[in-house]
């Protein structure tokens, strides 16, 4: 009777163990999300990921890591589903700048829309500048702008 309630145990375990190791795998299914974080004037970072927290965390430890200090590293935007996103860099008309971030778009051409109207200078009186400088597509793949 001990050996049977040890083998049931044992196969207890190793199911859980193998249920664990897979379940890494089934996480990464799904649509992802998009996290921005910037530091105004310093850094900026961005991150993919199904988890809201650790996707912005992610976001804010890129941020730290291109030179601003982590606490000026601001949690700015999160898109889920990432769809195709866009950063925008945008320059007032007392000369300081800022980046600004479209994300959950349906494909390239309607980001490419919403970059049109976010940037329609028309619109925007006090901005002197603006442009897209960097894309993702829904997969979260990083495309610079030409």
């Amino acid at each position: 009777m001990m050996r049977l309630k040890t083998a049931v145990i044992a196969a207890g375990t190793l199911c859980l163990l193998a249920m664990h190791a897979a379940s890494p795998a089934i996480a990464q299914e799904g649509p992802i999300g998009i996290a921005f974080a910037e530091a105004p004037e310093q850094s900026s970072g961005v991150c993919t990921g199904q988890s809201t927290d650790k996707t912005l965390a992610c976001a804010r430890e890129k941020c730290a890591e291109g030179g601003a200090m982590a606490e000026d590293c601001l949690r700015v935007k999160w898109c889920y589903p990432a769809g195709w996103s866009a950063d925008l860099f945008v320059q007032h008309k007392a000369s300081v700048h800022w980046h600004e971030y479209l994300c959950g778009w349906d494909s390239k051409e309607a980001v490419m829309a919403a970059v049109a109207v976010a940037c329609d200078l028309k619109r925007r009186d006090m901005i002197t500048d603006c442009k897209a400088v960097r894309f993702w597509d829904d997969n979260g793949q990083e495309f610079t702008a030409n």
